[in-house]
C-alpha cells in the first residue's frame, strides 16, 4: 500500500507539475532540475535556499559570460566567447572559497538553465526563468510533504 501511494503522489505531482509546464509554454526540464536540485541539495527549505540562491546567480554568470562574449568576439574573434568561459568559470574556484557560495554545482545547474534556454539578454527573458524554477522547487517540496506524510502514517 505505501509503495502504491508513494507512486499515486509522486505520479500526480509529475504530471501536474508537466501539465501546468505544457500549458504556460515554460521549458519542462527546467522545472525538473529546480525539483532534482532540492532533493540534491537540502530537502528543507531552509537548508536548499543558499543553493537556490547559487542557481540564480549561475544564471546571472550566463548573462556575463555571454555580455562579455559578444564584447569580445568582435574584437578578438571566435576565442573570444572560450576566453570569457575561461575566465570567469575559472573564477569560480576562487568565489567558490567564501562561505555560502561554494555550491559549484549549484552555480553550474544556473549556467545549464541560462545557456539551454537561451533566453534573450534582456531583463524581462532573464527572471521569467525564475518562474518555472520557482515552480519546479513548489512541486518538490509538495512531493516531499505527500511522501514524509505516506511514511509517518503507513
Amino acid at each position: 500500500m505505501k509503495t502504491f501511494l508513494t507512486a499515486l503522489v509522486m505520479g500526480l505531482c509529475g504530471a501536474l507539475a508537466v501539465f501546468i509546464s505544457f500549458s504556460m509554454g515554460w521549458a519542462t526540464w527546467v522545472m525538473f532540475l529546480a525539483w532534482v536540485s532540492y532533493y540534491l541539495f537540502g530537502k528543507s527549505i531552509k537548508v536548499y535556499t543558499p543553493s537556490f540562491l547559487q542557481i540564480i546567480l549561475g544564471i546571472l554568470l550566463g548573462v556575463l559570460i555571454q555580455s562579455m562574449a559578444s564584447l569580445l568576439v568582435p574584437t578578438i574573434g571566435a576565442m573570444g566567447f572560450p576566453l570569457t568561459v575561461f575566465i570567469l568559470i575559472g573564477s569560480l574556484a576562487y568565489v567558490a572559497k567564501i562561505n555560502g557560495l561554494n555550491n559549484i554545482p549549484a552555480w553550474f545547474l544556473g549556467l545549464i538553465i541560462f545557456f539551454g534556454v537561451h533566453p534573450e539578454l534582456q531583463v524581462i527573458p532573464v527572471l521569467g526563468l525564475l518562474v518555472p524554477i520557482v515552480t519546479g522547487v513548489i512541486f518538490a517540496l509538495i512531493n516531499d510533504i505527500g511522501l514524509k506524510y505516506i511514511n509517518t502514517k503507513f
